[in-house]
C-alpha cells in the first residue's frame, strides 16, 4: 500500500488558452478501488498521462506506485498477430500463464489468445488487455472507460471482474459500473477537486444534498445583501438631506435654531455617513460569502428538440427480416419482426455483431441517408413510410475534422443555435475556435448529439450515442427524450438509460 500525493498541481497544453489544473492538491490511496468523474474535457486522461509521465508539469506528484495503463496501445502489425505473439512487448515481464488465469476469472477461454487479434470482437479484445493489465504484480492500474462498445453481457463480466479487484483508478461514465466496481471516488469539479469514500450513487446523494444547501444559503445570501443594499440607500439619503441643511435657515420657522446648531448637523450626518460604510463593508463580505459558494454546482440546462409530426403513424415496417453478408452462410440475424410507430422509444439490443448496426445502416440506406452500399443480401420486407426524416448519431467519430463553422455549414446547421447546444453541453467558449480532431472523444459525441437535436425529424436513430459522454450530459440527454418524448431507434449499453428511456426492447 502506498500513497500518491499530488501537490499544487498545475498543467496546461502547450499554446492552449486554458489551465486543465491549476494549483490543485490531494491524496489518494494505491490499495482504493477508485472511479474518476468528471465532465468531458476537464482533464480526467491527462491526469492519468500525467502520472505516467508523458507531460511536464508544475508542482508535485510524490508516490512510489509503478503504474500501467489500459487501454495498450495495438500497432496494425500486431493486430495481424495472435495475442499471444505479442503480450510480451505491450507489457514486459507478461507472463502467458497469468493471462490465460485471468481470462478464466473473465469467463471466456483461454483460445482467444491464439487467434487473429483482428478478428476478435470488442468485447474480446478488451478482455484481453484488461488479462495482461491485472497479470502483473504491485502496479497501480489507470483504466480509461473500458467498457465502451462493449455490450450488455460483458459489461456485466467486466463489472464482476473489476470488483473483485483492487489497486486502480477507473475512468467511467457507466454509473452501473461505478457503483458497482469503486469504494472511493475523484471528482474533477467546476473549480475543485475532492476525494470521497462510497460509490457514485453516495456521491452523488452527498452532491445533491450539499447543492441543495448551497442554494439555500445562497439565497439567504442574496436576501441578506438587498436588505443591506435598501438600508444603505435609505440611510445615505437622511445623510445627504441632513448635511443640506448645515448652512441657511429661517429664523421665523426654526426660532430654537442658531449657528452653532450647524457642528451638530455636521456631527450627525458624519455617523450616519459611517453606518452606510459599514453597510457597504457588510455588503462586500456578503458577496464573497456568495461567491464561495455555488462554484462547483452543476445545474444542467434543459436541453431543446424540434420534432417532425408524419402524416402515417408506421413510419418503419420490418417482416420476417434476414439479412446476410455475401461472404458469409451464416446470417446476422433471421425472422426479425417489428414495427416503429409514431412516440415509440425502441433500443436494439444484443451481443456484439448480432447485427445492431447493420439493421441501422440499412434503415438508413432505404431512405438514402447511408450512401455506402453495404456487401449484404437481405430477404424479408423492411420498408420506411415515405418522406420519412430521420436524424442520427453514428458510433463513429473518426471522420469530425476541421471548425466548427464548416461542420455548421456542411450540415446547413444554424451555427449560433448550434453553439448554445454546446454551451448547455458544457463545452467552454474556447472550444469554439479548436479543431475537432482536437476535441475529447466525449466533446466529439457531443457535437453529433447537438447536431441531431438541431435537425427537425420524425425519426431520431442513435447508435450508442453515450460512449464517452460524461454522466451530467448522461443525464441532461435523459431528460430531454423523457420530456419531449420523440420517436427514436437507439442502441445504448447504458443499463440505466436504457432502462428510463426504452418503451420497447427488440433483441437480436
Amino acid at each position: 500500500m502506498a500513497q500518491i500525493s499530488v501537490n499544487n498541481l498545475s498543467f496546461s497544453y502547450e499554446g492552449s488558452f486554458d489551465n486543465i489544473f491549476e494549483d490543485v492538491s490531494f491524496s489518494i490511496d494505491t490499495d482504493w478501488r477508485l472511479g474518476f468523474i468528471g465532465r468531458n474535457g476537464k482533464g480526467k486522461t491527462t491526469f492519468l498521462n500525467l502520472l505516467l509521465g508523458k507531460y511536464s508539469y508544475k508542482g508535485s506528484i510524490d508516490t512510489t506506485a509503478v503504474f500501467d495503463y489500459f487501454p495498450y496501445q495495438i500497432s496494425e502489425v500486431q493486430k495481424q498477430l495472435a495475442a499471444t505473439d505479442f503480450i510480451g512487448e505491450i507489457k514486459a515481464g507478461c507472463e502467458e500463464w497469468r493471462v490465460i488465469c485471468e481470462l478464466t476469472q473473465l469467463g471466456v477461454s483461454s483460445e482467444i489468445l491464439y487467434r487473429p487479434y483482428k478478428t476478435l470482437s470488442f468485447g474480446e479484445q478488451t478482455k484481453i488487455m484488461l488479462a495482461v493489465l491485472f497479470s502483473g504484480e504491485n502496479n497501480f492500474l489507470l483504466i480509461d472507460e473500458p467498457t465502451n462498445h462493449l455490450d450488455q453481457d460483458s459489461r456485466e463480466n467486466v463489472k464482476a471482474y473489476l470488483a473483485s479487484k483492487k489497486g486502480f483508478i477507473l475512468i467511467s461514465h457507466d454509473r452501473d459500473l461505478l457503483d458497482a466496481c469503486i469504494d472511493h471516488v475523484l471528482v474533477l469539479n467546476r473549480q475543485t477537486i475532492e476525494v470521497q469514500k462510497g460509490n457514485f450513487s453516495s456521491w452523488w446523494e452527498n452532491k445533491q444534498r450539499k447543492n441543495q444547501f448551497e442554494q439555500a444559503e445562497n439565497e439567504k445570501h442574496l436576501k441578506e445583501i438587498r436588505k443591506l443594499k435598501q438600508a444603505a440607500v435609505r440611510t445615505s439619503d437622511w445623510a445627504d438631506k441632513n448635511e443640506r441643511t448645515k448652512i441657511g435657515f429661517d429664523p421665523i420657522k426654526e426660532p430654537d435654531r442658531f449657528k452653532d446648531t450647524r457642528s451638530y448637523i455636521g456631527a450627525k450626518t458624519k455617523k450616519m455617513q459611517s453606518r452606510v460604510t459599514q453597510m457597504e463593508t457588510r455588503i462586500q463580505r456578503e458577496i464573497e460569502k456568495k461567491e464561495g459558494l455555488l462554484k462547483d454546482l452543476e445545474m444542467p440546462v434543459d436541453l431543446k428538440m424540434v420534432q417532425l409530426a408524419h402524416h402515417k403513424q408506421v413510419l418503419v415496417n420490418i417482416k420476417n427480416y434476414r439479412l446476410t453478408y455475401q461472404d458469409s452462410e451464416i446470417p446476422v440475424f433471421t425472422d426479425l419482426t417489428c414495427v416503429i410507430c409514431q412516440g415509440d422509444r425502441i433500443a436494439l439490443h444484443g451481443k456484439n455483431g448480432c447485427g445492431k448496426s447493420t439493421l441501422i445502416k440499412m434503415i438508413l440506406q432505404k431512405t438514402g441517408l447511408y450512401d455506402t452500399k453495404m456487401t449484404i443480401s437481405e430477404d424479408g420486407l423492411c420498408e420506411t413510410a415515405s418522406g420519412l426524416v430521420i436524424s442520427y448519431v453514428s458510433q463513429d467519430t473518426s471522420y469530425l475534422k476541421g471548425g466548427i463553422s464548416a461542420f455548421c455549414k456542411e450540415r446547413h446547421l444554424n451555427q449560433s443555435l448550434f453553439c448554445s447546444i454546446l454551451r448547455q453541453l458544457d463545452f467552454e467558449r474556447v472550444q469554439f475556435i479548436k479543431n475537432m480532431e482536437d476535441y475529447s472523444e466525449g466533446q466529439r459525441k457531443k457535437v453529433l448529439i447537438a447536431a441531431s437535436l438541431l435537425t427537425p425529424a420524425h425519426l431520431y436513430i442513435w447508435d450508442e450515442p453515450l460512449n464517452y459522454v460524461d454522466i451530467f450530459s448522461r443525464i441532461q440527454i435523459e431528460k430531454l427524450l423523457l420530456e419531449y418524448q420523440p420517436t427514436i431507434l437507439f442502441v445504448e449499453h447504458d443499463v440505466k438509460f436504457q432502462n428510463k428511456i426504452a418503451t420497447k426492447i427488440i433483441t437480436l
